[in-house]
């Protein structure tokens, strides 16, 4: 009844209005149609829900696989809201540069927005592990669709960039690392949308 009431109202150029978020953490969202269907008598609000995704249950061959499977759980669930954090970050810094008029300004402010980005995410990097550390490059190419050496370089130059892509060999890790979900990352994925989606 609910999908017949979701198409009936779609077909009826019904305004979308967002509810309240599923998880207050991440992005998922549902939407609620401005108008009520009236059936018989019957008055019926319909909610455009997001997408849940199933999955066959996992097999796993040793205690050991089990054991890192819960591992990337825990760190999916750290590190994620941190990436959707600097998707939007990156969409206010880009919105913000494109109305101010002059270079200088552009300078200064890109000058403040990587002073905040220090004092704010320094502490919250320091308690990351080494995995976590390496997931988080991943998914913020997932969440921001570019490489966390892309979005340094666009903002604070190749200098920089080369800078701190040398600062993450050290630690055995490249800020140029690509999110490939049909592929080496598929489980990560897997992981990414069921915690979006509340399942785990």
């Amino acid at each position: 009844m609910l999908l017949s009431c979701v198409m009936y109202a779609q077909g009826e150029d019904n305004e979308l209005l967002p509810q309240e978020p599923v998880n207050y953490k991440l992005k998922l969202q549902r939407y609620r149609y401005a108008k009520p269907v009236v059936e018989n008598g019957d008055t019926m609000w319909c909610y455009l829900l997001p997408e849940l995704w199933v999955y066959p249950p996992l097999k796993f061959k040793s205690e050991r696989q089990r054991r890192a499977y819960n591992r990337l759980v825990y760190n999916v669930k750290k590190v994620l809201p941190i990436a959707q954090e600097v998707n939007g970050l990156i969409a206010e810094t880009y919105e913000a540069l494109e109305m101010l008029p002059t270079q200088k300004q552009k300078s200064a402010h890109i000058s403040a927005v990587e002073r905040d980005i220090k004092e704010t995410y320094t502490p919250q990097m320091k308690k990351l592990t080494y995995s976590q550390g390496k997931l988080l490059i991943k998914l913020v190419d997932r969440e921001c669709n570019q490489s966390s050496y892309e979005i340094v370089q666009a903002f604070f130059g190749p200098a920089k960039a080369a800078f701190y892509q040398v600062f993450a060999w050290t630690f055995r890790a490249s800020l140029k690392k690509e999110y490939h979900p049909e592929e080496e990352d598929k489980l990560i994925e897997r992981v990414v949308r069921q915690v979006e989606t509340g399942q785990i």
